[in-house]
């Protein structure tokens, strides 16, 4: 199963290994936060993923998350 991540970067046709070397993230880390639901996504990684990409950091954060929703009172 992919991530949102995962997910985004398959759309965008990201290379894995692209990213791993223009941000110093590891391919294991990159392929961990894209296969792995249960891994968190450091604020920074999510920048530099962004920037590797030539994307909005805000654009992928929002598409990332797009599933979390505030508690319900």
């Amino acid at each position: 199963m992919m991530t949102e991540l995962g997910v985004y970067l398959a759309k965008k046709s990201a290379s894995k290994a692209e990213i791993a070397k223009k941000t110093g993230i590891s391919k294991s880390r990159i392929s961990e936060l894209t296969l792995n639901p249960s891994t968190q996504l450091r604020v920074r990684e999510l920048y530099l993923i962004a920037l590797a990409i030539d994307a909005n950091p805000g654009e992928v954060l929002k598409e990332v998350c797009k599933d979390l929703k505030l508690a319900q009172k």
